[in-house]
């Protein structure tokens, strides 16, 4: 751990370095979890967002794209589950003060012990069971004095308009995919679409993580390239085989290397 800890950090370095990606805010302190893409960094991204555009729109007969708003009506929220259900489990630290996703407290304690388990979808209590039993320690300051989990929900909130109050309130997208479905009869009307057919988009999204990765690997905001393809019933396990095989021969033409790709079934 220490010298993967050891290798992050001169990477980190060396793009602050190389001009590909600065701290972001830094002659202020900086913002935790915050990072700028300098000249090269920036370049270096346009070019894969060109590249995985070009491929999935522009020569692609199956897929049109759209650029949809990073603010919406709050409703597409509360329609999609992310007001009610888009949380992750968060735990305290009593003694350091920190604070910690309990799945992944439970996950990185099974690695460090060898252990394989599958702890997503628990319940409340059953993280908070399963990390008093196994009297998992505060990676901070090693104490084990931890709050009751409670359900954290990862979307930022901000204000339309001049009054700040619960009529106001909207959200900053979690993700592209709801722009995508809101619009799905607007695209498939105007480009004369028929099933099957696919929606990419390219654009930011934010989430409020409660323990964010290290450098911009799991950040707060972030870029995503999605495409949602819209199939038949029945077709959906062919055309899942096709974009599956699709999406890594792009990764391989970009110049990727096959031994440092894997899929997650």
């Amino acid at each position: 751990m220490a010298k993967q800890q050891h290798a992050l950090a001169k990477i980190v370095a060396l793009c602050g370095n190389r001009g590909f990606v600065y701290q972001g805010s830094e002659i202020y302190g900086g913002l935790a979890n915050s990072w700028d893409y300098g000249p090269y960094g920036s370049s270096l991204k346009q070019r894969i967002k060109a590249a995985w555009w070009k491929r999935f729109v522009d020569t692609c007969p199956l897929n049109v794209g759209i650029d949809s708003a990073i603010l919406m009506n709050p409703e597409v929220w509360v329609a999609s589950g992310h007001v009610g259900g888009f949380s992750d489990p968060m735990i305290d630290c009593r003694h350091c003060r920190s604070r910690w996703r309990a799945d992944q407290l439970i996950e990185d304690w099974n690695k460090k012990e060898d252990r394989s388990l599958n702890a997503d979808g628990w319940s409340n209590e059953e993280y908070l069971s399963y990390i008093r039993e196994n009297g998992i320690l505060c990676p901070s300051c090693g104490k084990h004095d931890f709050t009751d989990v409670r359900k954290f929900n990862l979307m930022f909130k901000t204000f339309q308009g001049v009054t700040e109050d619960n009529q106001s309130e909207i959200y900053l997208r979690p993700e592209t995919a709801q722009g995508i479905f809101v619009n799905f009869r607007n695209v498939q009307r105007t480009s004369r679409r028929k099933i099957p057919f696919g929606i990419a988009q390219i654009g930011k999204s934010f989430r409020n993580e409660i323990t964010p990765g290290n450098f911009i690997f799991r950040t707060r905001e972030f870029e995503q390239m999605e495409l949602e393809f819209f199939c038949e019933p029945g077709t959906d396990l062919e055309w899942f085989n096709y974009w599956r095989a699709f999406s890594w021969q792009w990764l391989l033409d970009i110049g990727l290397s096959e031994d440092k790709l894997r899929f997650r079934d």
